[in-house]
């Protein structure tokens, strides 16, 4: 099979996730954000290094908004919600388990997302070139 194929899906682990997480994904991806809609449609369709993108993605017990498992990354955006005390220990510990599965995350708030998407993509256009480059 030729690089990059999903041919090279056997040589990285499957990431496990709670199966009952499965449900609560599919209706998530059917109705995304205005900031998760416009983030997609530049992410989709390998538009960045050739790099597959999936959209609310369950990984362990959570349910991430972007995963790219080339690049190892997380993509999560994030509403006014997240500036709360309570949400952003749970995104802190949320980060710390992703993290430990080698997997990077970034954060935008959504706002920024609507107001500076070209910023925002070029960001994470970067950071995937580091990481392919590792």
């Amino acid at each position: 099979m030729k690089k990059g194929g999903r041919g090279d899906l056997k040589n990285r682990p499957m990431l496990k996730y709670n199966p009952n997480l499965k449900s609560r994904a599919r209706p998530l991806r059917q109705n995304l954000t205005d900031s998760e809609r416009a983030l997609w449609q530049r992410l989709r369709g390998k538009h960045i290094a050739g790099v597959q993108f999936y959209r609310q993605k369950p990984i362990g017990d959570f349910i991430v908004d972007f995963y790219a498992p080339k690049a190892k990354l997380v993509i999560e955006i994030d509403g006014s919600q997240h500036l709360e005390t309570h949400h952003a220990e749970k995104d802190r510990k949320r980060d710390e388990y992703l993290s430990s599965l080698g997997l990077m995350v970034l954060r935008f708030n959504s706002r920024q997302v609507l107001k500076e998407i070209e910023g925002t993509m070029e960001f994470i256009y970067r950071t995937i070139a580091e990481r392919m480059a590792e």
